[in-house]
């Protein structure tokens, strides 16, 4: 019988100056960006509130923008005091470009500090060169994190926008040692595998739901446990660490500790649910990791 040996861990945070959680409430969240107050949608936050635009008066915060969604879908953004069309948010020694884009994003999920922090300590301690996939890496948080502390990053994404946007991060942090891939992740792994390639470490991000450059289609409960099957085959004969990030609703961290438990094998297994602290005294949540640390 398999025995899983994992800890799980409830709402692990990081330490933000640059950036906040001023007020939740109402579906929304009301965050400061190094100084841009923008309100946004939250599936995570389904408690009452004051209006936040009232909360935001009362605490003298000035708003500059709103996300509102469409009953069509999608939405757009009320823009109610004039800011950059991009600016530069710090965290530690790292830097991003921060612009509000369309379905609400900024193009930076702040919450996973905690899991560039674990990374680079990994990194770091190994006290070796470490070879790092980032799969569906989006505008490249986690491929600066490891590459500011010398790892070798190979960053796929699917979308050439959002591609184009870590190149720019990566730029405002002097960082040459990533090799970005447009592509579909699963076709990039499967021709590493063809091409015998290895990684030392491996991160994914998968959305709930995608679509490949050539019409491939993604839906997360029914493609994740193949394709972390699949990832395992392009990992070194030493590895350092896989990590699942997800932030689809209803897929807990301990499904994520199985499917590495499964794949992986038992120990060294980390489920934990990520956040925010707000300045209301609560954490909120914003989805699950797993690691895998061999």
């Amino acid at each position: 019988m398999l025995k899983l040996f994992c800890k799980e861990k409830k709402l692990k945070t990081a330490e933000w100056k640059d950036y906040k959680i001023i007020a939740t409430g109402n579906g929304e969240k009301l965050e400061s960006w190094a100084g841009i107050n923008l309100i946004r949608p939250d599936p995570q936050v389904i408690w009452k509130n004051k209006n936040l635009m009232d909360i935001a008066k009362e605490r003298k915060v000035s708003v500059n923008a709103r996300y509102f969604r469409s009953e069509s879908g999608g939405g757009q953004w009320e823009i109610l005091k004039k800011y950059p069309e991009e600016w530069t948010i710090k965290y530690n020694d790292l830097k991003f470009l921060i612009k509000p884009m369309g379905f609400k994003h900024t193009g930076l999920f702040p919450e996973q500090a905690v899991n560039w922090d674990r990374m680079a300590k990994l990194i770091k301690d190994s006290k070796r060169e470490i070879k790092v996939l980032n799969l569906f890496a989006y505008t490249g948080g986690a491929s600066i994190a490891c590459a500011k502390v010398g790892a070798s990053v190979t960053h796929v994404d699917a979308s050439k926008g959002m591609t184009d946007r870590a190149k720019e991060n990566a730029k405002i942090n002097d960082i040459s040692n990533i090799r970005f891939i447009v592509d579909d992740c699963k076709k990039f792994i499967e021709r590493e595998i063809r091409r015998g390639n290895k990684y030392d470490a491996i991160i994914m991000d998968p959305p709930s739901y995608g679509r490949g450059p050539n019409g491939e289609m993604w839906k997360i409960e029914e493609s994740l446990f193949d394709f972390v099957e699949l990832s395992k085959n392009v990992l070194s004969e030493k590895p350092l660490f896989v990590l699942i990030n997800s932030y689809t609703t209803g897929l807990q961290a301990g499904v994520i500790a199985n499917i590495l438990a499964l794949v992986f094998g038992n120990g060294g297994i980390d489920s934990d649910e990520i956040g925010v602290k707000t300045e209301e005294g609560i954490v909120l949540p914003c989805g699950n990791s797993g690691f895998k640390i061999f």
